[in-house]
């Protein structure tokens, strides 16, 4: 999902301020406590991001933790969440317990044919996304789901198809990017001209199984449906939507193909159709990129993985270190840049997170336009794409 900043005078106010900050004496900005940035963690709103909008909204499935990056986004932008649906009874109780005014349901279609809902969240086991989303849009309403909000070319078919019915939203949450506040800011750098024209993007995806903390999904151990492609739709599909999603982002492109793809299951034989490493090759029409994903995090990093996202241009490259500086300090969001005059750090922790509120406007005003819809769906087409055809590997110990 493309979105345009609707606070963006603000945004470039605050923005500028940090990077003067950030360039006196090389110092960061910002520079005081750490504070650890967790994998689509919702920061605190900042209080002059008043919302604008109301929306009421529900949760129609919470197989995976992301639901709680999401409701906070929708949240932040004025959303009010009135209803929630689980499969899972201690997914719902931990749910309940954090939202305890949510009105618990007994099935889907409670929510579905709630004439006041306008808005359907879910991360549902990921195959059963789209099904759903076809669903909520037949009923008029809008629909967010996790990434990766489709998993077959046959669902992403009935998805187009259902959009040009009902003109209804169908968005997926691709919060590394929209979530991320380096990477958000990173985007901003980007529109100024800061180096120049997007060439090429490298994103290092490095994930972690079971964690210690946080809402990113494996606190409490990875669910059966984890270990099954069909399901979580492969390492290419689910992690990589992220990737490419931003891909298509920073380089601008509106015509994208994978180049080639692989998968390799290397130290997880007790479940042998899991896929713990893929990459793949990208080339659009106005860039190129590389994604490199992985299920081998140390418990030593001390968060769940150590994202990277390289941005080169014709007069410079971005770095975003988005959850950790490792070995320097445990903070997120650090945005390096380099052009042809200065090599700069940013601290972006302080930089306002847009997403909600823009995206609850496009539902309020009908404003989510034909491009921030295709892109969205591109990014999918894109990762079903390189998971199909992808060449699985076997390496010899």
């Amino acid at each position: 999902m493309i979105h345009k900043s609707t606070g963006r005078r603000d945004f470039l106010k605050h923005a500028g301020w940090m990077g003067s900050m950030a360039m006196m004496g090389g110092l960061p900005a910002f520079g005081g406590a750490s504070r650890p940035v967790m994998e689509d963690a919702v920061l605190p709103q900042e209080p002059d991001e008043t919302p604008k909008n109301h929306i009421k909204f529900s949760v129609c499935g919470m197989s995976h933790d992301h639901i709680y990056g999401m409701v906070g986004a929708v949240q932040r932008g004025g959303g009010e969440l009135v209803s929630a649906w689980a499969s899972e009874p201690d997914k719902l109780a931990a749910f309940t317990k954090r939202f305890p005014a949510a009105k618990i349901v007994k099935t889907q279609e409670e929510i579905i044919n709630d004439p006041s809902i306008q808005l359907v969240l879910s991360s549902q086991i990921a195959n059963e996304r789209a099904p759903l989303g076809i669903k909520v849009m037949k009923h008029g309403k809008d629909y967010l789901s996790d990434k990766p909000g489709i998993t077959t070319l046959e669902q992403l078919a009935e998805v187009r198809k259902t959009i040009a019915e009902t003109k209804r939203i169908y968005a997926i949450m691709y919060s590394e990017r929209l979530e991320v506040k380096a990477a958000v800011y990173a985007g901003e750098l980007i529109k100024q001209g800061a180096i120049g024209k997007v060439i090429q993007t490298i994103n290092i995806a490095p994930h972690q199984i079971f964690q210690r903390h946080g809402d990113a999904g494996g606190s409490g151990g990875r669910p059966d449906w984890f270990w099954v492609p069909e399901q979580y739709g492969g390492i290419l599909c689910d992690i990589g939507s992220h990737q490419v999603d931003q891909f298509l982002f920073y380089t601008g492109s509106k015509q994208a193909e994978v180049v080639e793809s692989q998968i390799a299951n290397v130290r997880h034989p007790d479940h042998p159709r899991f896929q713990d490493f893929g990459d793949m090759v990208l080339r659009g029409d106005r860039g190129l990129g590389y994604v490199r994903l992985d299920w081998f995090t140390p418990d030593g990093l001390g968060t769940w993985g150590d994202g990277r996202l390289f941005i080169l241009g014709t007069d410079g490259y971005i770095e975003a270190r988005k959850y950790t500086d490792v070995a320097v300090k445990k903070q997120g969001n650090n945005l390096f840049v380099v052009d042809q005059k200065q090599a700069r750090y940013i601290d972006c922790n302080n930089m306002p997170l847009p997403f909600g509120r823009e995206f609850v406007a496009d539902i309020v005003n009908r404003t989510h336009n034909a491009q921030d819809q295709e892109q969205c769906l591109l990014a999918a087409e894109l990762v079903i794409k390189a998971q199909k055809n992808a060449k699985f590997v076997t390496l010899k110990d």
